[in-house]
């Protein structure tokens, strides 16, 4: 195998978490997260080549899905999207249980945001920063920081229903 393919192989066994993670706020199904996990993986091996800074592969991999996500839902009409998620089978204690509720809700609610607002969302989620929200999502430090705000008081209002 090329040094290219190995290199390419170990970023994507580190960082496929991001990908996963991006095709659960965008997708339902799991037939859906499959065939975009797949076209993201693509898209990353056409682009990897120009992937200069190695201390940024987690911002880009999140750059790339994100994109990726957003213009299969453009191309594809018959991505709908709902508040419900699928049904999870719970198969341990209570906290357990009550975990997996609340990430169900949180997950609900964030799916009901724009496409862009879930992304922020999610950035904002894996803790980056401000300025690295923005250089993934093409806006600007001040703008990420008014949609964070609006988006948080929105999830507060839906969590104390």
């Amino acid at each position: 195998m090329k040094p290219v393919d190995e290199d390419f192989l170990r970023m994507l066994s580190r960082y496929q978490g991001i990908i996963h993670k991006v095709n659960l706020i965008y997708f339902n199904t799991p037939e859906d997260r499959k065939d975009n996990f797949q076209e993201v993986v693509c898209q990353l091996w056409k682009s990897f080549p120009s992937l200069k800074d190695s201390g940024k592969t987690g911002s880009w991999i999140y750059a790339v899905a994100i994109n990726v996500s957003i213009s299969k839902i453009r191309k594809d009409s018959k991505y709908v999207f709902t508040d419900s998620i699928p049904e999870i089978t719970h198969t341990g204690d209570v906290d357990r249980i009550e975990r997996d509720m609340d990430f169900s809700r949180l997950l609900n609610a964030i799916r009901s945001f724009n496409k862009t607002d879930r992304s922020i969302m999610l950035l904002y989620l894996e803790e980056y920063s401000y300025s690295e929200i923005a250089e993934i999502m093409g806006i600007s430090v001040s703008h990420v920081g008014v949609k964070i705000h609006r988006l948080t008081g929105r999830l507060q209002k839906h969590f104390k229903i």
